[in-house]
């Protein structure tokens, strides 16, 4: 009797150090702005901090957080190193052949950061405006304009009206007097006498208001297209250009299956936001939410603008590894449970989120 006592002495507590590490969920996490926000103080706070811990709080089990890389993490769910991710992680066929997803509780899309263009470069670009085909050929028949009513008027004037000088030099007179007119400025210094001369301002006249109507249109009109053309991009207009993208995310695999040519990966939004910043990129390409408050947290990150496209909708999940069905299901009804709550739209409200 004294030897059973003694192993039951010894045997009860390894029995129950064995339950209780059984019963700790390792929970796996990494920074994830602004669903997990690690401060300087090591304090984790965000969107999903706060959905964790509701969703805990049901489930009466004690958890260990574990800091992880992402794609430790991801390893980590396949091999069932951990019992939980709680990263918002998008469903994707893929990784549903190795992780097991609770309920989805947001819906998200990939967008398109690019930097904004300099003074410089906006100055180049309004010059550009004017060097195209249209305006130069416009501006030539300007000049044209000018020479033939400039000539006809001296001809017409030159020995009735001491304004038009006789000789050769006269002929700056003419051309004075048809740019003035025509661009109906109308300082009044010279005017025709003649009735030829007359006809002739009469044509000059109609002519340039029909003509400079039309060269201002076709100017504004190569200002806007220009501008269009620098800000309105498409989502295929980056396929040839140098983006880059988190590496071992969905957007990465997005890209390569849509054959974007030119992919770079980094390990977080900020270095590939910052290689944008730099010139090193075109464009960045992430989750819209991730990516925006990440730049709006980063004053050094001002001329960085996101434009206004939408692609790849992404639902987010937590994930578990694919033995815990019943763990799962146990977190799906918990996460319904609180994304049907007002709170859960406070909170999205309050990281500047709302759903889709």
């Amino acid at each position: 009797m004294r030897t059973i006592r003694t192993l039951l002495f010894f045997l009860i507590p390894i029995i129950t150090f064995a339950q209780n590490s059984k019963d700790t969920l390792i929970v796996g996490y990494t920074s994830s702005p602004p669903f997990i926000i690690q401060t300087e103080g090591q304090e984790l706070q965000g969107i999903n901090i706060w959905l964790w811990q509701k969703v805990s709080d049901g489930l009466n089990q004690p958890y260990l957080l574990k800091q992880m890389d992402f794609a430790e993490m991801l390893d980590a769910l396949r091999t069932g190193t951990i019992d939980l991710s709680i990263n918002p992680l998008t469903i994707t066929a893929e990784r549903h052949k190795n992780i097991e997803f609770t309920e989805s509780y947001y819906a998200s899309n990939a967008t398109v950061a690019v930097a904004d263009q300099s003074s410089l470069q906006k100055l180049l670009a309004f010059v550009q405006g004017f060097l195209n085909r249209n305006f130069l050929r416009g501006f030539l028949a300007l000049v044209l304009i000018i020479i033939i009513f400039g000539l006809a008027g001296w001809y017409f004037e030159r020995k009735k009206n001491p304004e038009f000088r006789e000789s050769y030099r006269g002929l700056w007179d003419g051309l004075w007097w048809s740019l003035v007119t025509l661009t109906t400025v109308g300082y009044g210094d010279k005017s025709p006498k003649s009735t030829w001369g007359k006809l002739t301002a009469l044509f000059l006249m109609f002519t340039g208001l029909l003509f400079i109507s039309g060269l201002t249109a076709s100017i504004a009109s190569s200002l806007t297209v220009n501008q269009l053309s620098s800000t309105d991009k498409s989502f295929a207009s980056f396929k040839e250009q140098a983006v880059g993208t988190v590496d071992n995310t969905s957007t990465d695999g997005f890209l390569r299956t849509h054959f974007f040519k030119n992919i770079k990966l980094y390990d977080g939004v900020i270095p590939g936001v910052y290689a944008l910043r730099d010139g090193e990129l075109d464009a960045f390409i992430y989750d819209e939410p991730i990516m925006k408050y990440r730049i709006a947290q980063d004053s050094s990150l001002g001329e960085i603008a996101i434009l206004p496209l939408k692609f790849d909708l992404q639902s987010y999940a937590f994930g578990l590894p694919k033995q815990r069905d019943s763990l799962e299901q146990e977190i799906s009804q918990k996460i319904l449970e609180v994304i049907e709550s007002q709170s859960w739209q406070v909170v999205l409200n309050e990281y500047g989120l709302s759903e889709l």
